[in-house]
């Protein structure tokens, strides 16, 4: 069984290491270093984590995108986040595109996001919906 306060702390810290690579250019002299620790950080995580929201990856993806193949969880963390004012995390760059039969526009992407722990399905970059939520 997953500790759910370990898994957010952890999605957390991996989040804010995202956004803060993000926000260096390629020539900064700690970009090499902060991708190094991004690296270590999304090796533990997937270790830790990745059966567990490989499992629920899964029941979303027969559920909205069957005829996409299901990733390591690693790759559905967005490449930065935005914090709403509910003080929730959401994907502002990143996810994983996907085809979803109910949605026929493009652009459709699936995201876990921290703060609750969920998966986001980005549907257009102004409108999402969460449609699992760690528990």
């Amino acid at each position: 069984m997953v500790n759910l306060t370990d898994l957010e702390r952890d999605l957390l810290s991996l989040a804010k290491k995202k956004n803060e690579l993000a926000a260096l250019g390629y020539d900064d002299p700690r970009y090499d270093d902060v991708e190094e620790e991004l690296h270590d950080l999304e090796d533990d995580f997937q270790d830790t984590y990745g059966d567990y929201l490989e499992d629920a990856l899964h029941t979303v993806h027969d559920d909205l995108c069957p005829d996409n193949d299901v990733l390591m969880p690693i790759a559905y963390v967005a490449n930065k986040y935005v914090v709403a004012e509910d003080g929730s995390w959401l994907p502002a760059e990143g996810g994983v595109p996907v085809e979803v039969d109910e949605i026929p526009s493009k652009g459709t992407k699936l995201a876990i996001a921290p703060s609750p722990v969920r998966i986001v399905l980005i549907i257009s970059p102004k409108k999402q919906q969460d449609v699992w939520m760690a528990k």
